[in-house]
This record gives C-alpha cells, structure tokens and sequence, in this order.
C-alpha cells in the first residue's frame, strides 16, 4: 500500500498547526482525514480546506507543497516518517520521539526542540534555538538525530542533554550554549560564544568560532579515539565530510565558569 499524499492547494490564510498529521494520529479509528480540524490563529479549517488528500498508508505522509505557516510538523510522533517537499514553521519535530521527518526547504524557530528519539532532517535553513528547550523547560533535547544541511541561526543546541546535531553550514551566536550533554558538529563556521556555559558534551566547529569566552582551556592537538567514534557515526548518517574528526584537532575544555567537562575541538 503506498503512503499517504497530501497535496497544497494555495499558501494557507493563517498559521496552522498540523500535529493532527502524524503516523501515530492518522493510525487511530476516526473521522474522515479531510473533516480533522486544525488549531489556526482566526478562523476554524480543516485538512480538506487546505489539502487534496489522497489516502494511503498513514505510516508514510509525503505533504507536497510547504509553507513557512506549518507549524508543529510531527509533534511527538514515535514512528513512520513524513516528508515535506517544501518549507515549514515553527517547531517542527517537537518532542519527536521515533521516526523520520524530511523537510525539502527551510524550517522556522525550534525545529527539533525537546525531540527524545527519531531523525529530523531539514534541507535547507533552520532558524534559531534548533533542539532547544521552550521557555521554562529544563532542559532541550534528549536523544535522536537533527541533520541540516544549510545554515542555522543562533542558540542551536541550547540546553541540549543527549543526541546529535549536524550543521552543514554557518551556525549563528551561542551555538550549543548551556549545553548539558550530547554531540553537536557544525562543518561552517559559527558565531560568538559558541558553548557558553557549557557543562559537558561535545561540540566540534570545523570553520572555527568568531569570539570564544575567555573561560576555555587550550589543552593543544590531539588525535582522539572518540574522535574517530564520531566520525565513524557520521559517516554511517552519509554525512559529507564526516570524516573530519578523526583529523588532528584543537581541544579546548569549558566552560570553566561552571562545571567545565565539556569539550569545544576546532581545526589545528
């Protein structure tokens, strides 16, 4: 049985949060895909105001055509995959648990924040606060795999306790700030104070950072076996250049100005 489509009829009048299209959601006994509401900001539509469907499978939903006005792509779900041939809003992959999510364009603020498990892939840009945490939360995501291979804006990682996170290109100011574990690789450059007031985790920058808090502790070059576990990892999620870890690699400890374990590697 081939997967479920959704196609775009026009760009949507409002914002609309699509986290009634999840495999877990759409695999439950209920009414009509088309007649499910959606929550929006003005007035009440529902999936068929927006979408030709075609039904299918629910554990594979391809929506065919994006808008920066899709919020919530994916919430929670724990399994099945969904792609997106275009652009989405805001949260995309939140609290993600299983499964895959493909984004075909760019992706707006917290794209994969508070996911546990799964994969998140976005093609083209995201924007900030990429796996972090909503406000008042603890602490930002806790497991899974966040790929994108444009750039991302600012505070990427924040209060990140476990997973991985790989930056194709430029990240933006305070890349992994505050981060309490997990593994982060940007293969651009990144802003300023990158993994400030990191506690622990692993944050690799290969295009260098632009100012670095005077709190990190150069402890010189070094070859790494983690290092080469890293890559290794990378390598197997077809990352290109995946193998740059197990390159010779400055090691910096930080941030002092609180526990300090964690470790900051750029290009020697």
């Amino acid at each position: 049985m081939s997967g479920m489509i959704l196609k775009l009829r026009e760009e949507p009048p409002q914002r609309c949060d699509l986290s009634v299209l999840t495999p877990d959601r759409l695999a439950e006994p209920s009414q009509q895909v088309e007649q499910l509401e959606i929550q929006t900001t003005r007035r009440r539509l529902c999936v068929g105001d927006i979408f030709d469907v075609k039904t299918g499978n629910p554990s594979d939903i391809r929506i065919e055509g994006g808008s920066e006005r899709f919020d919530n792509v994916g919430l929670a779900m724990s399994r099945g995959r969904i792609g997106v041939t275009g652009d989405v809003g805001q949260q995309a992959g939140r609290s993600m648990r299983g499964g895959e999510i493909v984004v075909g364009g760019s992706a707006g603020r917290l794209a994969g924040s508070g996911m546990s498990g799964g994969r998140l892939e976005i093609v083209g840009d995201a924007g900030d606060l990429v796996g972090a945490p909503l406000p008042g939360e603890p602490r930002g995501m806790r497991g899974g795999v966040v790929r994108v291979k444009g750039k991302v804006g600012a505070r990427a990682g924040d209060r990140m306790r476990r997973g991985l996170i790989v930056v194709s290109g430029n990240a933006g100011d305070y890349l992994a700030s505050r981060i309490i574990g997990g593994t982060v690789v940007c293969f651009g450059s990144a802003g300023r104070f990158s993994s400030y007031l990191m506690q622990r985790g692993t944050v690799i920058v290969a295009g260098g950072v632009e100012h670095l808090a005077p709190t990190f502790v150069d402890t010189g070059v070094h070859e790494l076996v983690a290092m080469r576990l890293i890559a290794h990892w990378l390598i197997e999620e077809g990352v290109e250049g995946g193998s740059l870890p197990a390159s010779r690699l400055r090691r910096l400890v930080g941030d002092t100005a609180v526990l300090g374990k964690g470790e900051l590697f750029m290009p020697e």
